[in-house]
């Protein structure tokens, strides 16, 4: 039997690009879900690896729709080859029922990981060099003196969270979370 598997990382992603690879392709059976691929422990994964069998081909469009660590993929990828299970990857044009695909794929995840890691480390740089050049990180701070407004405004009785907020510019969440911290702030006198 020929098991596609497609996977996006949130509910606001689409799998149609995926799909439409995959039903070129051919497939007996389609495994489809929304969720990151950090996760090991996934709905979807999990009900591939339980419903393969000796003989089936699991279909992915892309090796990454596995999961986003190399080690967590070539484990994946391990269990299905140690069940008599064939993996073919579409985008990269692998079939690990050839030595060759076995080699390309090893490859393919060491490259994957490395991309990965570059872009980390290139993000890292930046944040740094965006720190020596003065930039501020991160949300900005409120200002404390609208703080202070907000809580007058709210110990008066006299406006709702609704009516400060906007009159403030402050976020309702800013605001319910000043009012607690002065809430625990009592508890402990």
């Amino acid at each position: 039997m020929k098991i596609a598997y497609a996977r996006v990382s949130t509910q606001d992603q689409y799998l149609d690009r995926q799909l439409e690879a995959l039903e070129k392709y051919g497939y007996d059976k389609l495994i489809t879900e929304k969720i990151t691929g950090t996760k090991k422990d996934r709905e979807g994964l999990n009900n591939l690896l339980d419903v393969v069998r000796d003989g089936d081909t699991v279909i992915v469009e892309s090796i990454s729709r596995l999961g986003r660590k190399t080690l967590d993929i070539l484990n994946i990828v391990e269990e299905l080859g140690n069940m008599g299970v064939t993996f073919v990857s579409l985008k990269e044009n692998m079939d690990t029922s050839t030595p060759t695909g076995k080699a390309m794929f090893q490859m393919m995840c060491v490259i994957a990981e490395l991309e990965r890691n570059m872009i980390a480390e290139r993000v890292k740089e930046g944040l740094q060099s965006a720190k020596k050049r003065g930039k501020q990180l991160g949300r900005p701070k409120m200002d404390n003196d609208k703080v202070s407004v907000a809580m007058r405004m709210y110990d008066s009785g006299d406006y709702s969270i609704k009516e400060i907020i906007e009159q403030v510019g402050i976020s309702q969440g800013k605001l319910y979370k000043e009012i607690n911290k002065r809430k625990l702030k009592a508890d402990h006198n």
